[in-house]
């Protein structure tokens, strides 16, 4: 099996360093932010649904049994090796608690599934610190990296679970790229560009539903 640089295999044949500044895997991205009736945030919920090219890459590599398909224990594979490989990314998971920058526990499991030609990766992640309902939250889907392109396709792939939350103002935020690189130009340097996992200001072009409580 071929080693799996960031999300999976590099499925692909590309060398590490060619994945930087654009996307080579796209997924579609659903996350469900759940608050509870203290007024915390408990967890986030995802489901990751991935392109055909790289849904077949990843049949490829772990089908041991060449039976052109994921059995059971290789799709419990599949999520045992995401569950290693994104620990270092934060699970992909962009918090923000009134500016601050909230990291989240390892999931318990990430479950993996193969439908209609297409991977899918569903776990949930609690923040590592507490985060009540108060002033500016912020939650979002992005690979720091670049490498992955996160995408929800509508505003309702980002829901708010519970009551308190639901009552807070909220809106999606799409950032446009170029509007970003414009207001950013000082922050945004050569050295983040040849690094971006050197920084995290990439978090700054990822969709995320804001809450003010």
């Amino acid at each position: 099996m071929k080693p799996l640089p960031l999300i999976l295999a590099a499925a692909a044949s590309l060398a590490p360093g060619a994945a930087l500044a654009h996307p080579h895997i796209f997924a579609e991205a659903r996350l469900e932010i759940v608050a509870d009736g203290t007024n915390q945030i408990t967890e986030l919920r995802n489901v990751w649904r991935f392109d055909e090219l790289f849904s077949s890459s990843v049949v490829m590599d772990f089908d041991k049994n060449s039976n052109a398909q994921l059995d059971a224990d290789e799709l419990q594979e599949v999520g045992q090796t995401v569950l290693d490989s994104l620990a270092e990314y934060n699970y992909y998971t962009t918090v923000s608690d009134n500016g601050k920058t909230i990291k989240v526990n390892k999931p318990d499991a990430i479950t993996a599934d193969y439908k209609d030609g297409q991977l899918l990766l569903m776990f949930a992640v609690k923040p590592a610190e507490a985060m009540p309902l108060k002033g500016t939250l912020s939650f979002g889907v992005y690979d720091p990296t670049m490498y992955t392109a996160m995408d929800f396709p509508t505003d309702e792939d980002l829901v708010p679970v519970g009551d308190q939350l639901k009552a807070c103002e909220h809106k999606v935020v799409r950032p446009d790229p170029d509007e970003v690189l414009a207001q950013n130009q000082a922050s945004l340097t050569d050295a983040f560009f040849n690094d971006p996992t050197g920084t995290d200001m990439s978090k700054i072009f990822a969709t995320r539903i804001e809450f003010k409580c």
